[in-house]
């Protein structure tokens, strides 16, 4: 019988060929077949049995199947958000537009917050969890990813804080905002994608266009009828797009500031009223 530390060796070295994150991946699907937590699993491994949905797992990992499709789920920034076909996997870049609407905000925080393209929830349900006094409105094109965000925000007990919208970014959205979150697709349409985004993940969540700017000449124009004073607007870009999508911003009559991520990558830039 083969043991768990012996099972997570092979099957790192099996997924080596397909992920950058093998030995991670082969710990989650792991930690996942058992029912248990990662931290779990890592503390005591000699204490589990191999489980037979193990080697399962591992395939379809092999196949490039996401592995937050796998498990279901995807962490991010201190929630956890069910996640499955049909909707963008939250990245651990997009947490830099939370670092910049805390920095932006303090403890106070905004009282009430926008996410266009809110997906699963992932930038409202974070920015809810940190400031408990906040409310906010969720705006999607997609009903497969307003089921996931009407389901998180269940599991996550912040329904009573939610609204959510089915909506072409914020054409029928009202009102004013002291918080507006959005990540964008802004992905050129010629640009070549990994297996595992590029086979499974919705297209309309990634490209926007020739450039990759559709999007953000949509979202942008719309934005100051939406900002309320003192307010800031907060948006995801792909690390070269820093000065185009600012031009955009500041011809709208906004004063922009980049947030880079954790990698050194231009990744947030927030917009506030000139």
């Amino acid at each position: 019988m083969t043991d768990v530390a012996s099972a997570l060796r092979d099957a790192a070295q099996r997924l080596a060929p397909v992920s950058d994150t093998a030995r991670l991946d082969a710990e989650l699907l792991m930690a996942h077949a058992l029912g248990v937590e990662r931290q779990a699993l890592l503390l005591d491994p000699a204490r589990f049995i191999v489980p037979d949905r193990f080697a399962e797992l591992v395939t379809l990992r092999m196949m490039h199947e996401p592995i937050a499709y796998i498990l279901g789920y995807r962490d991010f920034w201190t929630i956890r958000l069910g996640v499955g076909p049909g909707v963008l996997i939250p990245r651990p870049d997009s947490e830099t537009l939370i670092e910049a609407a805390i920095e932006h905000f303090g403890t106070a925080g905004p009282k009430r917050i926008l996410d266009l393209g809110t997906g699963p929830g992932t930038l409202l349900y974070a920015a809810l969890a940190e400031w408990p006094a906040a409310t906010g409105l969720g705006v999607d094109a997609s009903e497969i990813a307003l089921d996931y965000a009407q389901e998180n925000a269940l599991s996550l007990q912040l329904e009573d804080r939610t609204e959510l919208m089915l909506g072409d970014w914020a054409g029928q959205v009202e009102g004013t905002f002291d918080l507006i979150l959005c990540n964008p697709p802004y992905i050129a349409e010629f640009e070549a994608l990994m297996p595992d985004v590029a086979d499974h993940e919705p297209p309309g969540a990634l490209f926007a266009g020739a450039d990759g700017l559709n999007d953000y000449r949509r979202i942008i124009p719309d934005l100051p009828r939406l900002l309320a004073p003192g307010g800031a607007a907060i948006l995801e870009i792909g690390a070269t797009q820093h000065i185009l999508v600012r031009q955009l911003a500041e011809a709208a009559g906004f004063a922009v500031a980049c947030t880079r991520d954790l990698g050194g990558r231009d990744r947030a830039l927030k917009l506030t009223r000139a």
